[in-house]
C-alpha cells in the first residue's frame, strides 16, 4: 500500500534529509586515496550524530554501518572496512541516510577517488543525468513506468547497462515502502504519481552486463562480469506541480 505523506510529515523528512544532502556535497573533500571505507563510514556516522540525528542503515535487517560503501564493481551495500583501501582511480558510492524524529531520508552519490579514467567519469555522469531524465516524469497523473522508462532510455543510449535486482523505493516512516521504482520498464505503466508520494528514486549502472551476485557476506552486490557501477539517488516529493527535492541542496551535487 502507497502511503501519502501530509504537510508536517513532509517537512519533517525534509529536516532529516537536509543532513544527508549536506553530507553529500562534503564528502568529495573527505574521499582521498588511501583511506579505509570505513575511515568513510565513520566519517559519516560522527556526521549524522553530532547534528542529532540517527543513521538510517545501521543494524537495518543487521547491516553493521551507517553507510553502504561500494567500490569499483560493487554496486550497492558495501560494508566498510578497515581492510578496502581506496586507490588513485577508483570509483566509490556512498549511500546513506538520515532519521529524524521516526522519519527517514535516503540518497546515494558516486564519487571519483584522485584523478579517474574518462569511461568512468561519464559513467557517474551518466547515472545523475539518468536520474533527472526520470525526474522529468515526476509528475502528478504520470505514471511510475514513465520515470523508470525514461531513466532506462537515457542509460542505455549511452552504452551503459541498468541493474535490474535493486530498484527505488517509497521512504518515509520506514525506510523501504511501498512502491518499488525499477530503472527500467514501459511507459505508461505502474502507479499514477499522486502529491504526497514520497520516493527514492536511484539509478544504479554499469559498464557492462547488468547481471549481479552477493558475496559471502550476504550484502555486498557486485557485477558478474566485473564491470563497474555508479548510484546515484535522492529523496523526493510528488506535489501538485514540479517535484520537491529534498536530498538536493541548490544546483547539482
Amino acid at each position: 500500500m502507497i502511503v501519502l505523506k501530509s504537510k508536517d510529515e513532509i517537512e519533517t523528512m525534509a529536516k532529516a534529509a537536509s543532513v544527508t544532502a549536506q553530507m553529500l556535497v562534503e564528502l568529495p573533500e573527505v574521499i582521498v586515496p588511501g583511506m579505509s571505507t570505513r575511515d568513510i563510514d565513520e566519517w559519516v556516522e560522527h556526521y549524522i550524530r553530532k547534528h542529532g540525528m540517527k543513521p538510517a542503515f545501521k543494524g537495518y535487517g543487521g547491516f553493521p554501518a551507517c553507510a553502504c560503501v561500494s567500490v569499483n564493481e560493487e554496486v550497492v551495500h558495501g560494508i566498510p572496512s578497515k581492510r578496502r583501501i581506496l586507490r588513485e582511480g577508483d570509483i566509490v558510492s556512498v549511500d546513506l541516510g538520515t532519521i529524524y524524529e521516526g522519519y527517514y531520508s535516503d540518497a546515494a552519490r558516486t564519487y571519483p577517488v584522485g584523478k579517474i579514467s574518462d569511461e568512468h567519469a561519464r559513467l557517474i555522469r551518466v547515472a545523475e543525468e539518468s536520474f533527472f531524465e526520470g525526474l522529468k516524469y515526476c509528475r502528478k497523473g504520470n505514471r511510475l513506468g514513465d520515470v523508470s522508462h525514461a531513466i532506462q532510455q537515457h542509460v542505455e543510449a549511452a552504452g551503459f547497462g541498468v541493474i535490474r535486482d535493486y530498484v527505488g523505493h517509497g521512504v518515509g516512516r520506514n525506510l523501504h515502502e511501498d512502491p518499488q521504482v525499477p530503472n527500467y520498464g514501459k511507459a505508461g505503466h505502474g502507479p499514477v504519481l499522486t502529491p504526497g508520494m514520497t520516493l527514492a528514486i536511484e539509478p544504479m549502472i554499469c559498464t557492462g552486463n547488468y547481471d549481479v551476485r552477493v558475496l559471502s557476506n550476504d550484502w555486498t552486490a557486485v557485477t558478474v562480469d566485473g564491470s563497474w557501477a555508479a548510484h546515484y539517488e535522492n529523496t523526493l516529493v510528488i506535489t501538485e506541480d514540479e517535484p520537491r527535492l529534498l536530498t538536493l541542496l541548490d544546483g547539482r551535487q
